[in-house]
């Protein structure tokens, strides 16, 4: 018997060439029609990366406290003076609960075209550390009530804005806030780059969270994130059961009113919250359903949470198991994205009408490396909801309360962060390519920063001013 040596079997299929598959759908095509480097280059000759430090006009632009009272529309209308409250404290807290208006302003601003996963609420704020499956911790971006598929630039020109405002409230002078702009800026320029540069998979996982505080030399921020870490271990269902329910008799538990936070509801919208938990169930991997079939639903209250969310329908569940040990649920309602309204305006394609809790859930997952596994939808009395695990060891960073010295790395790490969350769902050389190398983009996006700081400044003024005169009903301190 006559064997076949390898170089006749590397010459065969060299005479044999290239396998002519066809192209299989849901795959790129090869060879890679043009250069994504080169398309996103091409865009600057449209839009100038220096556009973008511009604010836009519109004599049409609502003001402050018509469009606060226009985003209150369908919320508990008994909760909406403590979210007004909320929004009043600061002008950082204003941008916070206003997504809707920044929309606005942000749909009549240049953008490139190129789409992809947005948060719609990338403040700088809306990052932080939650636990993984395996007990450690992960940081990323951690609210996604507005996300959509639309322009990169909003989640940056949100992010920015937010840090200067963050900065002022800090103490930090105009020209640390302005750097912390740009450096937020830069660092998703850079990151960016280095995501274009990377295979696909390496891309994919890239910036593993012990690495990220050198990638984007926020060395200062080590001692904060170490103490916020040692908080969000601590931060568990466990926890919030000890603090917030009572032991009965038959062994059971149940929430203790803590008004206006916490407090029972009926027995008939307790009852409707936990019979929707079934549908919910079935939103998760067949994986998931043993662990949740080991746990047995003692109660349902209903919980205020957050700033812009206020007002909204939101239920925690205690479930708990064999050995009585807790696990909270949160079953959150999920609105119609405030960014929804605008897209149009800005070119990009309006969404077809879905579940809302199920856009949450796929926006959530389609931008974090790692998520809740947990996290599902479900729908109560008609209302879309989001379900996820409560009080799943998160923490977060008080961009307000840093040091004037810390402002810029935490602007860095977050720019960072918000790359990779974009780079998942549109090819990061299409966007780096049009980011470019040098700094223009970055000093662009510190003039926008500034600049509609100072209009938010001007907004809460409004919206302050608007509860004194009796316009808008407010409960402050809450």
């Amino acid at each position: 018997m006559t064997g076949t040596s390898g170089e006749d079997v590397a010459v065969a299929v060299a005479e044999r060439g290239a396998p002519r598959l066809p192209r299989v759908r849901g795959f790129a095509a090869w060879p890679a029609p043009g250069s994504a480097k080169k398309e996103g280059k091409a865009l600057r000759e449209r839009v100038p990366r220096t556009a973008h430090g511009g604010l836009g006009l519109d004599t049409g632009r609502p003001d402050a406290v018509s469009a606060v009272t226009e985003s209150n529309a369908g919320r508990i209308p008994g909760l909406t003076p403590i979210r007004v409250g909320r929004m009043a404290a600061t002008p950082f807290a204003f941008l916070r609960g206003s997504a809707g208006l920044m929309a606005y302003d942000l749909a009549r601003t240049p953008v490139t075209g190129i789409a992809t996963q947005i948060c719609g609420d990338a403040h700088a704020a809306n990052f932080g550390l939650y636990g993984d499956a395996r007990g450690g911790l992960v940081i990323d971006l951690n609210d996604f009530d507005e996300t959509v598929r639309g322009p990169w630039e909003w989640d940056l020109k949100r992010l920015v804005a937010s840090l200067v405002l963050a900065g002022r409230e800090a103490g930090a002078d105009e020209d640390t806030c302005r750097a912390a702009a740009r450096d937020t800026a830069g660092a998703y320029r850079r990151t960016m780059r280095l995501l274009a540069r990377l295979p696909v998979l390496d891309a994919w996982n890239a910036i593993a969270d012990e690495e990220l505080v050198s990638h984007t030399d926020a060395h200062d921020l080590l001692g904060t994130l170490q103490r916020v870490s040692e908080k969000a271990r601590a931060n568990t269902s466990g926890r919030f059961a000890a603090k917030s329910t009572e032991t009965l008799a038959d062994g059971g538990r149940r929430f203790v009113d803590a008004p206006p936070v916490l407090r029972g509801i009926p027995d008939a919208e307790a009852a409707a919250v936990a019979a929707s938990l079934e549908s919910y169930v079935h939103t998760l991997g067949e994986d998931r359903h043993p662990l949740l079939a080991r746990h047995t639903v003692h109660d349902v209250a209903f919980r205020v949470v957050g700033t812009g969310s206020v007002g909204t329908r939101s239920y925690v569940v205690l479930l708990l198991d064999h050995r009585e040990q807790p696990l909270v649920l949160q079953v959150k309602e999920a609105r119609r994205s405030a960014l929804v309204p605008h897209l149009a305006t800005a070119g990009f394609e309006v969404p077809a009408e879905e579940h809302e809790g199920r856009r949450v859930v796929l926006g959530q997952k389609r931008m974090q490396v790692v998520s809740d596994i947990l996290l599902g939808w479900t729908t109560v009395d008609g209302r879309p909801f989001q379900v996820r695990q409560f009080r799943n060891r998160k923490g977060s960073v008080d961009p307000a309360a840093l040091a004037a010295d810390q402002v810029d790395d935490y602007g860095r790490m977050t720019g960072a962060l918000l790359a990779r969350a974009h780079a998942h769902s549109a090819d990061p050389r299409l966007i780096a390519g049009y980011c470019g190398k040098n700094g223009e983009l970055d000093e662009a996006m510190a003039d926008f920063a500034v600049a509609y700081a100072d209009r938010t400044e001007a907004d809460h003024a409004e919206l302050v001013a608007g509860i004194r005169a009796g316009r808008i009903a407010a409960e402050l301190g809450v």
